[in-house]
């Protein structure tokens, strides 16, 4: 089985568990001020695997269904082996990672508190990004088809304004730290992927 779709099934028992509990959404979410105060650590990653309202885990599984399986595949290329253990370390590691940022700015902030999978999903599409940069990607809400690596501009300074402009309940810093973090790791895995980017987007 696809390890995406194994991802999107303990995803989505775990939110669906925890939005039917409220004790137990409350012993994942991400809270900064409790991790500081508790250390809590394992919030970094619980957090990764909760989300707030059913459309909030159709949005987030969505897409990573429509990502996953073709980063599967590249990395399976990339790397010469099971795509098990990088895939994991790409996942995972955009959950935990993408937080820290937000841990340290809210760590004070008894009153801040974050839930899902963004990070990771952000840290798989750029991922997919930077494999596959003349792709044709649109959003749900701007129909119009653009190259991957154009769309992936867009986005990463529209989430880069939105983390300085405030909080407006949406996890900004999150997305765009994941996002980093998924070009990063894909990058280390192939350094050549780099190269293959500007020479496919024409710089």
């Amino acid at each position: 089985m696809s390890i995406t779709l194994v991802i999107i099934a303990v995803t989505v028992a775990v939110s669906l568990a925890a939005l039917n509990n409220r004790a137990l959404f409350e012993n994942l979410l991400f809270e900064p001020f409790v991790i500081h105060e508790r250390r809590d650590w394992f919030r970094f990653l619980s957090h990764g695997f909760v989300h707030g309202s059913v459309m909030h885990l159709a949005v987030n599984m969505y897409v990573l269904w429509m990502f996953g399986s073709a980063v599967e595949e590249a990395l399976a290329q990339l790397t010469g082996r099971d795509p098990l253990a990088p895939y994991l370390a790409l996942y995972l590691g955009g959950i935990v990672l993408s937080s820290i940022p937000g841990y340290y700015k809210h760590r004070h902030d008894p009153g801040y508190r974050a839930v899902g999978a963004s990070g990771a999903t952000s840290a798989v599409v750029f991922s997919y990004i930077l494999l596959h940069p003349d792709s044709k990607l649109m959003l749900i809400f701007l129909p119009i088809p653009m190259a991957a690596w154009i769309f992936g501009g867009l986005y990463l300074a529209y989430e880069w304004y939105m983390s300085k402009r405030g909080r407006d309940g949406i996890a900004h810093d999150a997305h765009y730290f994941g996002a980093l973090y998924g070009i990063a790791f894909t990058a280390m895995l192939g350094p050549h992927v780099v190269s293959d980017f500007f020479n496919s987007v024409g710089f």
